[in-house]
């Protein structure tokens, strides 16, 4: 069973910066790619960023680039996103995903098989 946590999302004044982890495990993480999405109110979740098993892959919402940095350590089996310069638009639950695939990076939910509880990040303007 591949269990995913995220941690890290808080309440940020808009210009401010936060990390967010996500923690694996229940399966060898080194060989997967993995993604961020977010969801806000009333809107459908989104894809942020995506890294391939080997980060070779990285892909970037058009609308976090610059802006947003994703990376792993498969030695600690976490994954993780550096938000930086945050807008109040940025305001999300925020979700790591994973599949079987190592360099695929799917840009919609369907794509993906686990998925972490989420966790909010909100910014304030």
């Amino acid at each position: 069973q591949v269990q995913l946590v995220e941690s890290g999302g808080g309440l940020v004044q808009a210009g401010g910066s936060l990390r967010l982890s996500c923690a694996a495990s229940g399966r060898t993480f080194i060989y997967y790619a993995m993604a961020w999405f977010r969801q806000a109110p009333g809107k459908e979740r989104e894809i942020v960023a995506g890294i391939s098993w080997n980060v070779a892959i990285t892909y970037y919402a058009d609308s976090v680039k610059g802006r947003f940095a994703i990376s792993r350590d498969n030695y600690k089996n976490t994954m993780y996103l550096q938000m930086n310069s945050l807008k109040p638009e940025d305001t999300a639950v925020y979700y790591c995903a994973t599949d079987h695939e190592r360099y695929l990076l799917p840009r919609t939910q369907s794509g993906y098989e686990y998925w972490g509880q989420g966790t909010q990040v909100t910014v304030s303007p």
